[in-house]
């Protein structure tokens, strides 16, 4: 089995910053593709960053395009989401997921195959 456990939520004002962390542990896996995901109350589970693991290569969300950058540390097996220029509606539950399987559409929460259990981010106004 795969663990993957979430950091660095919290409360911030808006236009502030947080950094999340993601660590994966567990059975030896190969992973391609790891990526951050939210969801607000009420809504759905939605896409916000994610990053080639074989490549490097990176992609996000429109909402957040600018102001948030997803990193990595191979050696650490981290993952990272940060955080800046806040705003209130960025207020969610935070997810990192990671994909074991090539192929993936890296912006589908569907094509993920292991989830964290979330970490809050509430931004006040």
């Amino acid at each position: 089995q795969v663990q993957l456990v979430e950091s660095g939520g919290g409360l911030v004002q808006a236009g502030g910053s947080l950094r999340l962390s993601c660590a994966a542990s567990g059975r030896t896996f190969t992973r391609y593709g790891m990526g951050w995901f939210r969801q607000a109350p009420g809504k759905e589970r939605e896409f916000v960053a994610a990053i080639s693991w074989t490549t490097g290569s990176t992609f996000y969300a429109d909402s957040v395009k600018g102001r948030f950058t997803i990193s990595r540390d191979n050696a650490k097996n981290l993952v990272y989401l940060q955080m800046n220029s806040l705003k209130p509606e960025d207020t969610a539950v935070y997810y990192c997921a990671v994909v074991v399987k090539r192929g993936y559409n890296h912006s589908d929460k569907g094509a993920y195959d292991y989830w964290g259990q979330g970490t809050q981010v509430t931004v006040s106004s």
